[in-house]
């Protein structure tokens, strides 16, 4: 029985998807029971082929082909929805996330309150330019005041969530950025754990700040909304008993 499913969404990562498979398996295999879920994007580069060749050589590992690009989101939902385990993680495909860090997460949850079903990553020192560093301090402090999420980085790649809370979220394209929101919206608790972060190796980010920037403003006003309209209700169960 799959304990934890690692999904990792990717578009156009030709020579970081391999490292970070491999990378991933090293650190889990033989400390945990796991699965791979690599999440192609559409990606033009050949980045398929090296998923096809990863697939032959990690039994742990399978692939899903998105057959029109459909975003980040879109991506870590087909993952989820697949997953063999009750418990999901996430990295991002660029390799910036360390692998070794899941253990940590893992270890968070162990010593966690039940309530608690999202653990997300908190980069600490990020090794990203000035400028993007920058973008994000702004665009975390704007978020925090009108969601009060109390988390200080939710564009962090690595997390680590409860499958079956995940799915009940509402799904919008960009989601992912607003999870301890959304979990918080539905009455779940949020941790923030933090974890290491490095430089990409190749290729390019497929963000700009001013991209981000204009669709995040939009995403606020909608996750904002749906908080302020949000009611959760405590459930028990009747349980009349039987008698003997």
């Amino acid at each position: 029985m799959t304990s934890l499913s690692i999904v990792i969404p990717v578009f156009n990562e030709l020579e970081n998807i391999g490292p970070l498979v491999h990378e991933t398996v090293s650190h889990l295999r033989g400390r945990v029971a796991f699965d791979i879920v690599c999440v192609d994007d559409h990606s033009d580069d050949g980045t398929r082929d090296v998923l096809t060749t990863l697939k032959a050589e990690v039994p742990e590992l399978r692939v899903l082909l998105h057959q029109q690009r459909s975003g980040q989101s879109a991506a870590i939902r087909s993952g989820v929805k697949h997953a063999l385990s009750p418990w999901i993680a996430t990295l991002d495909g660029d390799g910036q996330n360390d692998p070794a860090d899941i253990l940590k997460l893992l270890a968070a949850r162990a010593n966690a309150n039940p309530q608690v079903r999202l653990f997300a990553g908190w980069r600490v020192d990020r090794k990203d330019s000035a400028s993007k560093r920058w973008a994000s301090r702004w665009a975390n402090r704007i978020r925090q005041r009108l969601l009060r999420d109390d988390t200080p980085d939710t564009g962090c790649g690595i997390k680590l969530f409860e499958r079956a809370a995940f799915l009940d979220l509402p799904y919008f394209d960009h989601m992912h950025r607003y999870l301890p929101a959304l979990m918080q919206r539905a009455g779940w608790q949020t941790v923030s754990v933090p974890v290491s972060h490095r430089p990409r190796g190749t290729g390019q980010s497929k963000y700009t700040n001013l991209g981000r920037a204009l669709v995040g403003i939009r995403d606020l006003i909608g996750v904002s909304w749906l908080i302020q309209r949000s009611h959760v209700t405590p459930i028990s169960e009747l349980n009349l008993g039987r008698k003997p």
